[in-house]
Parts: C-alpha cells; sequence; structure tokens
C-alpha cells in the first residue's frame, strides 16, 4: 500500500523543515566521529592504548552499519518525524552517557547506542527528504540535507578537538548531546507527518548487490572510506607523536582541515551531477597524495598543515559524490539504506584497522595503510568511469 504526504504548503515552513533535518544529520556525524580530535585525552583518562581507544569509532560504524538496514525493515509503517525524533533523542542520551561515563566499558555501550541513533537517521534521512517540498526542488532537498553530513564530516571533530583543549573530551560529548536533545524538540515540532509510503523488503536490499553500477560505488565507498578513516582517525596521535604539535595546535590544524573540505563539498557536489566516478578518481588520488606525504613532511607544522588542507579539500566531496553517484543508479531507498551501511561498517574497520597498525607498527605506517585503499579505490572508479562512456 503506498500513501502519499503532502508537503507543507507554506514555502518557508518547509524550507524549515529540510534545514532542520540538515542540522539533525550535522548532530548525528558530529557524534560519529568525535572520538577523532579526543583519542590521547581518552586514552590517558580512561588507562587504555591509543589504538584500544580506537574502537569508540569502530563501535558506532559496526552497529550503525547493521542499523541502517535492519530500521529500514523494522519500521516499515512508523510514521517517519516519529523515527527521526526519536533516534535523535537516543543520540542525546547516548552521548550523555559518554560524557559521564566512568570507565571505558561504559563508553563503549554508549557508542554503541550512537551507531543506532546513526543509522537510522542516515537511512531515513535522505529518503523522506524530497518528501517535505514540492517535486520540482526536491533534488536541492536532498542536497541541503547531504550538506549536513559533508559539513559534520570535516567540521565536527575540529570544533570537538578545540573545546577538548579547553574544556575536556567529556565537555565536548556534553555538548553534542545538548545539541541533538535541541534538534529532537525542534524535529517533532516541525516536521509534518510522514507516514510511510512504501514497506520495504528483505528482497530490495538483496538487489542492491546484483552486479551493476549500484555495486561498484558501494566497492568504491568500502575502499575510499575504509582508508580515510584508517588514516584519519589517527591524525591526532600522528601530529603529536611525529610533528610535535600540542593541542592547541592540532584543533587549529583540523580547524583548517575542516573549512578545506567545505570548500571540497561544493566543489565536488557542483562537478559531480555530470560525472560522479571522474570527480570521485580525483579525489582519491588526492587523498592519497596527502596521506603518502605526510610521514615525510614529519616535523614540518607549515607543509604539514598544507596536506591536511589537500586533504580536506578531498575529503569533503567524497560524501556527496557518492550520493550523486548512488541517486542516479536509481537505487531509492534501498541503495540509501545499503549505501549508509557500507558507509558506516567501512568507518569501523578504517578505524578497526588503523588501530591494529598504530599498535603494531608505527603513527606513521597508519597514513601509508590509507595512501594505499585511496589509491585502490581510484583505480576502481576509473575503470567504472571508462565502461560508463563507452558504453553511453
Amino acid at each position: 500500500m503506498t500513501t502519499t504526504t503532502t508537503p507543507p504548503r507554506d514555502t518557508g515552513a518547509a524550507w524549515l523543515a529540510v534545514t532542520t533535518v540538515a542540522v539533525g544529520t550535522f548532530t548525528v556525524v558530529t557524534g560519529e566521529m568525535l572520538p577523532v580530535g579526543l583519542l590521547t585525552p581518552i586514552a590517558a583518562e580512561l588507562e587504555v592504548s591509543e589504538g584500544t581507544a580506537g574502537l569508540t569509532m569502530t563501535a558506532p560504524g559496526l552497529v550503525a552499519a547493521a542499523s541502517a538496514p535492519l530500521l529500514t525493515l523494522g519500521a516499515r509503517r512508523l510514521d517517519r518525524r516519529t523515527v527521526l525524533y526519536g533516534l535523535m533523542a537516543l543520540l542525546a542520551a547516548a552521548n550523555l552517557l559518554a560524557a559521564l561515563a566512568p570507565a571505558y566499558p561504559v563508553l563503549l555501550v554508549a557508542r554503541v547506542l550512537t551507531g543506532v541513533s546513526i543509522g537510522g537517521f542516515w537511512a531515513f534521512a535522505f529518503a523522506m527528504a524530497g518528501r517535505l517540498v514540492p517535486e520540482p526542488q526536491a533534488g536541492r532537498a536532498a542536497s541541503v540535507v547531504a550538506s549536513g553530513i559533508a559539513v559534520a564530516s570535516v567540521l565536527g571533530v575540529p570544533a570537538g578537538t578545540l573545546v577538548s583543549s579547553f574544556a575536556g573530551w567529556r565537555v565536548a560529548f556534553a555538548a553534542v548531546a545538548l545539541l541533538a536533545a535541541g534538534v529532537s524538540v525542534a524535529l517533532a515540532r516541525v516536521l509534518p507527518p510522514l507516514p510511510a509510503e512504501r514497506a520495504a523488503r528483505a528482497a530490495d536490499l538483496r538487489r542492491v548487490w546484483r552486479p551493476g553500477p549500484l555495486r561498484v560505488v558501494l566497492i568504491v565507498t568500502a575502499l575510499v572510506v575504509t582508508g580515510h578513516f584508517a588514516a584519519y582517525t589517527y591524525v591526532r596521535p600522528f601530529l603529536e607523536q611525529v610533528g610535535g604539535a600540542g593541542a592547541a595546535g592540532v584543533g587549529a590544524m583540523l580547524l583548517g582541515y575542516g573549512l578545506a573540505g567545505v570548500l571540497g563539498n561544493f566543489a565536488a557536489g557542483a562537478r559531480a551531477a555530470r560525472r560522479p566516478a571522474r570527480v570521485l578518481v580525483t579525489l582519491a588520488a588526492l587523498i592519497a597524495v596527502a596521506t603518502i606525504a605526510l610521514p615525510v613532511a614529519g616535523a614540518a607544522t607549515g607543509p604539514a598543515a598544507a596536506l591536511l588542507l589537500l586533504w580536506g579539500v578531498a575529503y569533503g566531496g567524497v560524501s556527496v559524490t557518492l550520493q550523486i553517484w548512488v541517486a542516479g543508479t536509481g537505487g531509492g531507498e534501498a541503495g540509501t539504506a545499503m549505501l549508509t551501511a557500507v558507509f558506516n561498517a567501512a568507518i569501523a574497520l578504517g578505524a578497526l584497522a588503523g588501530g591494529r597498525v598504530v599498535d603494531g607498527v608505527s603513527v606513521s605506517a597508519v597514513m601509508w595503510l590509507g595512501a594505499g585503499l585511496a589509491l585502490v579505490s581510484a583505480a576502481v572508479a576509473g575503470i567504472a568511469g571508462r565502461r560508463t562512456t563507452s558504453g553511453s
């Protein structure tokens, strides 16, 4: 059975709803990425290694990967407004628990709860974005919602790092909890009723993995995101141990990375609409260049800062390019759910693999791992792009 929902008649109300959902995506991704800038103080206070502290990235990524398709099936007939503000309230509770965690196992429990919120919110937010506005504006609405993820991916970490440098890592988690609580209330107030339009089926999710362009996008996503997070999760220990930077210096460099990433997001989005595979090749190659060169730059602060800017520009465009690529394959809600699952599984795998390299080899070696996976993803995207061009 299909149920349609009329978007709010008032244009201002419609775009307020879209913007609020975008703030929601910003909040969930900020909550997911937050430990990247906090690993050193978390490890020190809770008396674990930095590689073990990296599991605070692995746990929510794995849970989000599972929760995206499972919640898509489990919430088949629930009003999407209720689902979204409920997941945001869960995120607020999870981050409050993280801020108060007396020991590392409690922090991991909090991060598991964070993963449930992340996977569900990603999957539903994109699927319903176009329902909030008239059909001719649906593409623009989806882009606005996607911008919340892109901006959080590149600004959330440096913001959390700066808060931590002045007030401690627990305050950074508390700040995200407060933001999530406010967004939950806002979603409940500004979203119209959004009953489920079509009950998702397990067969829809299985169909995504059949040979075809959508499966190629998911493979590229797994490679480039795993490589990025294998290196980026441990960028703070790298900058401190290899580059000799203090907490404030790391925060400033990551803020520069973030600002560069915002530029990369909009620059890539403008170009990816025509040839997303080609844009992804360029972005992955730039990530590889930056991560290969960082260990060579070593303690030279200027070159390291410049390479972080390059890295930020490149990764800032990855999320929006992948979203556009998936949309172009006609994957629908099932495609979005599986992109969410693969993306978050890759975050978890990258953080886990990077942690093992950091603990077993060195913090510099993890940059080479990230570079290698980025190059492989560029090769796969390049082959896919040539096949698409030759077949058109």
